[in-house]
């Protein structure tokens, strides 16, 4: 069993304990995927690598069959923000940068984060822009404590964003709840107002998930229903971690190993590893 506060589930230590494992099934499938990033490779050859890890695990990927969609991740390469379907027919080249989005439910319990990998030598412009994203991220994570507020967060997220090259901060998606379903309330804005929204208490779990851009933050979404480009064809970037909310700090529900020393950094308690 679990409780609600405002209508958003609360877990307890045991069930955030459990989110773990979710997590780092999720972690595997990604470090697995960096790892393979190579010009040459398809993004339904991703796919069917992450579904392999998330299978072997014994969890199941969560967003195959989400609403329709086809994938076991989201392949979104270079101007298209989030939502990418993984094809055949697109093929990693050198220069290009993808963000892979992941996710899987291992005993009824969700695990969901993304990373933004270049394939190859990167244009610097794009690295300093994934730098950005990923750090505003981290940013907002560090709001995640009890008493907080939810535009506590995204304030964080658009004052380092703005603040650090001017960057395009999507506005027309954002972090949410996640525990027994991947989505859940509440909706979590990449920008807001320090002191105002929901407030955060101990035993919320939540996806923190910055999307920037090289132009401007206005997107569009594709015929295809799922896609989002940016609507000015600039490149795009987009970082994402599950988080618990305890008394001692946040909890990085899906931290890779390559994350370690950034929890140590920002003082957040270190998860199971």
């Amino acid at each position: 069993m679990f409780g609600k506060a405002n209508g958003v589930q609360i877990k307890t230590p045991e069930q955030i304990a459990l989110m773990r494992e979710a997590g780092r099934v999720v972690a595997r499938a990604l470090d697995t995927l960096r790892a393979a990033v190579r010009p040459g490779v398809s993004t339904l050859e991703l796919d069917a690598l992450a579904e392999k890890v998330i299978r072997d695990a014994g969890a199941t990927p969560s967003f195959k069959g989400y609403h329709g969609f086809p994938g076991s991740i989201c392949a979104s390469v270079n101007e298209e923000v989030v939502h990418g379907i993984p094809s055949a027919d697109r093929v990693l080249a050198e220069g290009d940068i993808i963000s892979i989005d992941c996710g899987a439910v291992l005993a009824g319990w969700h695990g969901d984060s993304a990373i933004t990998v270049a394939v190859g030598e990167a244009r610097p412009e794009d690295l300093r822009m994934m730098e950005v994203c990923e750090e505003s991220m981290w940013q907002g994570i560090a709001e995640l404590r009890p008493g907080k507020r939810l535009g506590d967060i995204g304030h964080a997220i658009d004052r380092h964003i703005s603040g650090n090259g001017g960057y395009g901060n999507v506005r027309e998606y954002g972090g949410h709840g996640i525990g027994t379903e991947m989505h859940m309330e509440p909706h979590v804005l990449n920008h807001g107002r320090r002191g105002k929204g929901l407030k955060l208490v101990e035993g919320m779990c939540l996806a923190i998930e910055p999307m920037t851009t090289l132009g401007h933050h206005d997107v569009l979404q594709l015929d295809d229903g799922w896609t989002v480009v940016t609507r000015d064809g600039r490149r795009a970037a987009h970082f994402e971690h599950s988080v618990a909310i305890t008394a001692d700090g946040p909890i990085v529900l899906t931290a890779r190993e390559s994350d370690r020393d950034k929890i140590s950094q920002m003082g957040f308690v270190q998860p199971a590893w």
